[in-house]
């Protein structure tokens, strides 16, 4: 009776969803308005005198756009117990991030209101999407499997908790979810990756998964061990009513060719999320598109600025147009007042005057994770569009890749590191159709590449099995949302990498 009956709510909630996306710009104009409210009555909003009712022209006027650092002191003295600087309630948890493009540790603030109706409440939109899309689903009859961070919850002092998010979220999970999830808590915040994949391995093998959330990354590694443990050909054999993968933090299609072995069945459903620490922001709209519906009903007001232009140029929701480059700015209710999250996304549909349509969009990639040495502004985009390209039609398996410019006399360009699985047979051949690959998704690069006078051809170096893991173990950054940069326009992450081959 109880899966049933939560299956019934799941399909009831799809026409809630699509109401308030079809309401973005009041859900928008309500929570700013929220906003000036909770801001005028905490110190970081009477130092840009903020005033509650202040309209988004006066908003954006007063507050600047920021980054981790300028919040970094508000939020030091929020762990150390002050109340009423960036939120007027005590905060007492806060999500460590280890970001793909700093080393340094960032602590963002989780407030309960956060937990609540950011972060529970989204995670309940791919639910909705995949019972809205397959009504006859049997999820409940089984468990979920969470592939989350490794970091145990710590306590910095008497009353400020810190973990991962995965961690912050598990620690508050309703008994419910707890008993539909697997493997236990114990197992699944372990801090040492390599201990904690095998033991998920072991623990989830006789248990009855019907889905799976996590890194496409991290998902593989796992079900391949799995395989290995149980000489299976398939995960199907292991879990038969594995129905569902929820899957965000990178982009799958490099990915979708290997799941598509290692999870063959026909019932086998995806649905994309995006989400962070910082809030969650979208769920994959349409069953077979891979577009995502922008959430605006989850505790974020957003911003955005054209990559090309900067901070200054920032714009409200409504003022968006599709086809544009834009970096994702965030007001939200863990006390993050116009917060640049280092995003990027490009809107494919924005409603007109003409016709009701929601605001859907597509991940592009970060704002540091680039490479534009040469005039032909590669984004991760780009990037994952013809490496996926590449290897499907080579039928290649992909582990992971980093690239970045090369200055070299002779080889100016990119040089590209990439891990398969198994090795491609013929390099040149890899390397000619990345090239090609990477012209026809964009024609800045195309044009630098004429002649081979500006940008010679892409050097490619194929690097051995468990290298990008080995890096990340370095790093301190194996298992969980962690994953490694695509792109840099500088070379500092290729050099570490190179050092280890």
């Amino acid at each position: 009776m109880i899966p049933t009956a939560i299956s019934w709510y799941f399909k009831q909630r799809h026409v809630e969803l699509w109401r308030l996306a079809m309401d973005a710009e009041n859900q928008q104009r309500e929570l700013l308005d929220y906003f000036t409210r909770i801001l005028s009555r905490t110190e970081y909003g009477e130092k840009y005198q903020i005033k509650a009712g202040d309209l988004y022209e006066e908003f954006s006027q007063k507050l600047p756009i920021i980054g981790y650092e300028e919040l970094k002191p508000f939020i030091k003295r929020s762990m150390d117990g002050e109340i009423g600087l960036i939120w007027p309630s005590e905060i007492t948890w806060f999500a460590k991030s280890s970001g793909t493009t700093s080393n340094e540790s960032k602590f963002i603030p989780i407030t309960y209101e956060a937990m609540e109706y950011t972060h529970f409440k989204g995670s309940k939109e791919p639910l909705t999407q995949h019972f809205h899309f397959n009504p006859n689903s049997r999820l409940f009859e089984g468990k979920g499997l969470l592939i989350g961070g490794s970091n145990n919850i710590s306590q910095t002092n008497e009353n400020v908790f810190v973990g991962d998010l995965s961690a912050v979220l598990m620690a508050h999970l309703p008994s419910w979810a707890n008993w539909k999830s697997t493997p236990d808590i114990g197992i699944a915040t372990l801090p040492n990756w390599e201990e904690k994949l095998e033991r998920m391995a072991h623990a989830t093998k006789d248990e009855n998964v019907t889905s799976i959330s996590g890194a496409p990354t991290w998902t593989m590694v796992l079900i391949q061990r799995i395989l290995e443990i149980t000489k299976a050909d398939n995960i199907h054999e292991v879990w038969p009513n594995l129905e569902l993968f929820i899957h965000g933090g990178m982009s799958f299609e490099p990915y979708k060719s290997i799941f598509q072995k290692l999870a063959p069945s026909p019932q086998m459903r995806y649905i994309e999320t995006y989400n962070a620490s910082e809030g969650f922001f979208g769920v994959q709209a349409y069953e077979h598109q891979s577009e995502m519906l922008l959430t605006t009903h989850h505790g974020v007001f957003y911003e955005f600025y054209p990559v090309t232009k900067g901070p200054d140029f920032a714009i409200p929701l409504w003022e968006v147009e599709p086809g544009i480059q834009y970096a994702v700015v965030v007001t939200n209710n863990s006390g993050l007042w116009r917060y640049a999250i280092g995003d990027t996304i490009i809107f494919t549909q924005t409603p007109d005057a003409n016709y009701d349509v929601p605001y859907l969009f597509r991940f592009s990639g970060r704002t540091k994770l680039f490479i534009n040495a040469f005039g032909e502004e590669l984004i991760m985009e780009n990037a994952e569009t013809a490496v996926s390209y590449v290897s499907e039609k080579l039928n290649l398996e992909l582990v992971d890749y980093t690239a970045a410019p090369c200055f070299d006399k002779g080889q100016e360009g990119h040089e590209w590191i990439f891990e398969f699985k198994v090795p491609p047979s013929n390099v040149n051949q890899f390397r000619d159709e990345l090239d090609l690959a990477l012209k026809s998704v964009n024609s800045d690069y195309e044009g630098k590449r004429v002649g081979d006078l500006l940008m010679k051809p892409p050097k490619v170096i194929i690097a051995p099995n468990l290298t990008f893991h080995n890096w990340l173990k370095i790093k301190g950054k194996l298992g969980g949302q962690n994953k490694v940069p695509r792109l840099r326009n500088d070379r500092q992450i290729i050099e570490e990498v190179l050092s280890l081959l």
